[in-house]
């Protein structure tokens, strides 16, 4: 047999925990084990140009740019969604038209694009990428690598519908 013990110091730790969560994890567990959208990252939308074109490579590659884009709640991976990605490389500025192509994700959500290498903007190395065809609410990512030798960097999505 399990005893509880009710005493003024539990039951105030108790009270306290429902008050700071709004007794929300005792009403809908489940909404508290939802994935919560992505937001988006300041700067991601620097040198922003809309409607880059599906591309296979931009420029001669040598860098990856991977990641995964999932619905908000459930988890479940969203294919055909088109991501734009840019960056500062070795073959032009951000803000150049030959710096930015976009990619569609695959049956499981995954995407992949091979572009020349990212080197340091403003003293960081990092990408660009954004969600915005629509469906979901628009987000822009500005993931910073941990160092201009590394020759891949991952990004990922959770969206939330319209």
């Amino acid at each position: 047999m399990t005893t509880f013990l009710l005493n003024r110091r539990s039951l105030l730790a108790g009270g306290g925990y429902v008050m700071a969560t709004g007794g929300s994890t005792l009403i809908a567990p489940a909404h508290a084990a939802g994935l919560e959208p992505t937001l988006s990252m300041a700067g991601g939308s620097n040198n922003y140009l809309p409607g880059a074109p599906v591309v296979d490579r931009i420029g001669k590659g040598g860098f990856w740019m991977t990641g995964t884009v999932r619905r908000t709640g459930d988890g479940a991976p969203l294919a055909g969604q088109r991501i734009q990605i840019w960056a500062h490389t070795t073959e032009a500025y951000e803000n150049d038209l030959r710096s930015h192509g976009a990619t569609l994700t695959d049956a499981n959500g995954v995407f992949r694009l091979e572009m020349p290498q990212i080197i340091p903007a403003f003293g960081q190395p990092h990408g660009h990428l954004v969600y915005d065809s629509g469906a979901f609410k628009t987000v822009f990512l500005r993931p910073v690598m941990p160092s201009a030798k590394v020759t891949s960097l991952e990004a990922h999505f959770v969206l939330q519908p319209v």
